[in-house]
């Protein structure tokens, strides 16, 4: 089989398509023929060795496909099964090992590309808005890079519950993508505006009274990192899921006091979906949420395998505003 492999940590030129092969599922494990991979900035840290993952590496975590085979100790699940997955290492190839617990079935009327599209985004948002804070009717919420693939779904899960959300983009084509997927008030902040932190988180404040936002779910890291705290409300959270951008300097938390006993947390999906009856919960109620349209399975742009390094090189050039996909 082919797949995507990292011989040494670095930039988007390390992904390499190989042949590889064909693995067989061990116990508890399916072997899982690829229909699409999706590709998200947790395989960029990995890709750049940001990650406890040791090179060489198959890329990707998550991906939709069928069911080739089973491994001992795997009950419900059989060959020719269709089913999703956000954890799995290797997803960037043609056979994927999925362990079973982590694996997903996929109802009769969720399309596997539209499962790779918005599984581990979806899982995302719902843990953010129910359980890292419960986002509710009548609070304000900022997120930066709003027009990415998290930034949109967030934004249209918000916006459903009645939130104000306001959202920075850097360009008005990307304000539009906003727009469309919920966000009430888009700031187009272009490269680099962010080193004016305080003059953004008053315009922040401004479309909220003065008053601040509730919450900030910012997967962007260092660059909008002062710009969030600062437009927080007292008592507001921030919650940073991501570090697109590089990881936050160091950092005194005396300053959430002076800020207004602010709350900053970092949360993981690994934490909220690895219990498999939690994970089969949060999925259904994803699946829900794209039949009824508060989630979209939105694709930008689809690649071959081969084209995977481009795929990383548009992902972190923030030059779009949607999932990106590989294709077998």
């Amino acid at each position: 089989m082919r797949a995507v492999v990292v011989e040494e940590f670095g930039g988007p030129e390390v992904l390499a398509l190989a042949e590889r092969p064909d693995p067989q599922p061990g116990p508890g494990e399916l072997v899982v023929r690829l229909t699409a991979a999706g590709v998200n900035y947790k395989d960029v840290y990995e890709r750049e060795g940001r990650s406890p993952l040791k090179a060489p590496l198959v890329a990707g975590c998550e991906g939709a496909g069928t069911v080739l085979s089973v491994g001992p100790e795997v009950t419900g699940t059989a060959p020719g099964d269709r089913v999703a997955w956000w954890a799995a290492p290797g997803s960037y190839a043609e056979q994927v090992v999925v362990p079973a617990r982590a694996a997903v079935r996929l109802p009769a009327d969720i399309s596997e590309e539209a499962a790779a599209a918005v599984l581990l985004q979806g899982l995302t948002a719902h843990y953010l808005v129910t359980s890292t804070f419960r986002a509710e009717a009548g609070q304000s919420a900022l997120i930066p890079a709003a027009a990415g693939g998290l930034g949109q779904q967030l934004a249209r899960v918000l916006s459903r519950r009645g939130v104000h959300v306001i959202g920075t983009v850097s360009s008005e084509a990307k304000a539009a993508a906003a727009t469309a997927a919920g966000v009430r008030d888009v700031l187009v902040v272009p490269p680099g505006g962010f080193e004016e932190a305080d003059k953004i988180a008053s315009q922040v404040r401004e479309l909220t009274g003065g008053r601040g936002v509730d919450v900030v779910y910012d997967g962007v890291g260092r660059d909008t990192f002062r710009t969030g705290l600062a437009a927080l409300r007292p008592r507001g959270t921030f919650v940073l899921v991501g570090a697109a951008s590089g990881p936050v300097p160091p950092f005194d938390p005396q300053h959430l006091g002076s800020g207004g006993s602010l709350f900053l947390t970092r949360p993981t999906l690994v934490d909220h979906a690895t219990d498999p009856a939690e994970l089969a919960e949060r999925a259904h109620e994803v699946f829900a949420w794209l039949r009824d349209g508060t989630l979209s399975a939105d694709v930008a742009q689809r690649y071959p395998l081969a084209e995977a390094a481009r795929a990383h090189a548009d992902l972190q050039s923030r030059r779009t505003t949607g999932k990106l996909l590989l294709l077998p």
